[in-house]
């Protein structure tokens, strides 16, 4: 007789087997083929192959947004000429349902052959484009999933352009084919951009990575110092982790006449860069902190993550209140990790740290929206700034990045030098990535970082990331021996930005709390004259004017002529700057020395 708990074990078994076999019969073979037939027209062709299909009705579904941006770009807006056939290459009923799901019938047919084309002339490091001289696919706006098997695994077959040589992915070749490549599932396929074309290729080995620069459009870069300084970056924020997660590294970057901003993905990013910045000292430390960044989200964000960040919901917004983690603290160590590697002296470090202080503080939303609201909002507002984003809201990437200087000093303060912030983000990592496999919450990446400072995180949660007072940096930068020098402005607050626009003088922005905003002149107002004198240029025609002078405004209101009077008020922002106190105590030495390295 087989004992009880034997037969439910066994029972057990069987049953998962049987649910296993369920789901893999129930999922289909997908496979795609990319072609460019018409590159000039910015157009891909895409025909997408299901096979061993059981279902009577299919949904294909193309994402609305893409990790990293938080933003529903809606891309099926893009896509053309969608046609479905069958086994016999007959056509196929397709309907579409929503603004981003096709219905097709596809009853008695185990083959699906679908075929469209998208439109890709956005440049960007989130959307596609395609021209004569190359093609970068972001994938989430080109290639599209069966509702339910996204967990399913991809064969994707690029058919490059006439006089396309190289293809630059950080997709695995299937069986070393030059141009087949294989993802084990869509959250894999949709984090793997790919630049097609003729870029140049140079690669390095980093913290015992393989990594391959792909770089489209040409510049004045020196590809052995970019190996050198690239490869400076990626052993020190490997240090942090103490592990690399990569056998292999693909940074794509686009070289513009005037380029910026990045992407991370899991194995790769796109990076934007300015065509003939790089011999340019400032432009090439602005690039290095770039690369630092979105090499730090290879750890932060694409496996150490909010707990809403993954596994996906591509057709809706994925809402977390923790990007100025994801982001913020991203944005704090790419700056951190060039000083650590001496592209910043420990002078121009706290300059940026000024710098950053100065953009948050005299930021009036800085007041109005705590970071935390920032995160979540994202969706709604860092994409889509508008003339009252500065006066409403602030960015959670700067003062996210300022919260982790008051934790990494306050770590480093409390336990003597001995810990900093990185004891955080490793544990962090080692806990939910490597242990959990999961995200995690607010309340869990706070109870961490208070067991590793020894002491509660009430004020930093209550008043710096739930609420908007300011941070007490006398406190926090006293830590490290440094104060903050205050110095008021004695000048006038007109508090208008103006924009040029077909001969006119528009206002594009009212400073809240200024003398504008207090007078009531309007965004999009022209501005016409002040004191009589015809408009040319605000600081120069305020000059000689003093806090209390009033000043006769004239604009062009939606064609009526308005006289407004403006009494002009103090202008209350401040400037910061970082200054060692004359006489540092050894504690001081030490936070600073650790923080600073050196």
């Amino acid at each position: 007789m087989i004992p009880l708990k034997f037969n439910l074990q066994f029972l057990l078994i069987t049953l998962t087997m049987l649910i296993v076999s369920t789901i893999v019969n129930a999922q289909s073979k997908i496979s795609f083929d990319v072609s460019f037939t018409e590159p000039q027209a910015h157009y891909v062709d895409v025909e997408m192959l299901i096979s061993g299909n059981k279902e009577d009705k299919l949904e294909i579904k193309m994402p609305v947004w893409t990790p990293g941006s938080y933003f529903i770009r809606e891309f099926a807006k893009n896509v053309e000429s969608l046609k479905a056939s069958g086994n016999k290459e007959d056509e196929l009923k397709v309907v579409k349902i929503d603004k981003n799901t096709w219905s097709i019938n596809c009853k008695n047919n185990n083959k699906i052959k679908i075929n469209y084309r998208v439109y890709a002339f956005e440049i960007s490091v989130r959307t596609s484009f395609v021209d004569q001289s190359h093609a970068f696919l972001s994938p989430t706006g080109i290639f599209m999933y069966v509702k339910g098997q996204l967990s399913n695994s991809a064969i994707i077959t690029i058919k490059p352009a006439k006089g396309w040589k190289h293809i630059s992915t950080g997709l695995d070749k299937l069986n070393e084919v030059s141009n087949i490549f294989y993802a084990s599932n869509f959250d894999e396929l949709f984090d793997s951009p790919i630049e097609i074309g003729n870029q140049e290729i140079f690669e390095f080995l980093a913290a015992g990575v393989k990594h391959e620069v792909a770089m489209y459009g040409g510049g004045n870069y020196n590809k052995e110092r970019l190996k050198t300084d690239m490869s400076k970056i990626v052993n020190e924020e490997t240090a942090i982790f103490k592990t690399n997660p990569n056998k292999r590294y693909v940074f794509i970057v686009h070289n513009y006449n005037s380029g910026g901003g990045g992407l991370e993905h899991s194995n790769s990013t796109v990076l934007g860069a300015t065509r003939f910045g790089y011999i340019n000292e400032d432009t090439y430390t602005n690039f290095l902190s770039l690369v630092a960044h979105e090499y730090f989200h290879l750890w932060n964000v694409k496996r150490l993550r909010p707990i809403a960040l993954g596994p996906f919901n591509y057709d809706s917004e994925n809402y977390t209140t923790n990007l100025w983690i994801a982001e913020g603290f991203t944005a704090y160590y790419d700056n951190l990790i060039l000083r650590r590697t001496n592209f910043h002296s420990p002078e121009r470090y706290l300059d940026i740290i000024a710098d950053e202080i100065n953009l948050v503080e005299n930021q009036p939303g800085n007041r109005i929206q705590a970071v935390s609201e920032s995160s979540f909002d994202a969706w709604i507002k860092q994409y889509r700034p508008n003339e009252n984003s500065k006066n409403s809201g602030i960015s959670y990437y700067n003062k996210g990045a300022l919260i982790a200087l008051v934790m990494d000093l306050e770590i480093i303060n409390a336990t003597r030098g001995k810990k900093c912030l990185d004891d955080l983000m490793s544990t962090m990592y080692d806990e939910f990535y490597t242990v959990k496999g999961r995200g995690y919450t607010d309340l869990e990446f706070r109870t961490r970082a208070e067991k590793i400072v020894g002491k509660s995180f009430d004020q930093i949660y209550d008043d710096y990331v739930n609420g908007t007072k300011m941070i007490n940096y006398s406190k926090i930068l006293g830590y490290a021996g440094l104060e903050l020098k205050v110095v008021s402005l004695e000048k006038t607050f007109f508090g208008v930005t103006t924009i040029a626009k077909e001969g006119k003088d528009l206002i594009s922005n009212i400073a809240r709390g200024s003398s504008a905003w207090i007078g009531g002149l309007n965004v999009n107002d022209e501005l016409i004259s002040i004191d009589d004198c015809r408009f040319t240029d605000t600081e120069k025609m305020l000059r000689e004017k003093k806090i209390g002078d009033k000043i006769q405004v004239l604009v062009n209101r939606d064609g009526n002529l308005i006289q407004v009077e403006i009494k002009l008020i103090k202008d209350p922002s401040l400037r910061y700057q970082l200054m060692s106190v004359k006489s540092p105590t050894a504690s001081q030495l030490v936070v600073r020395g650790k923080w600073l390295n050196f």
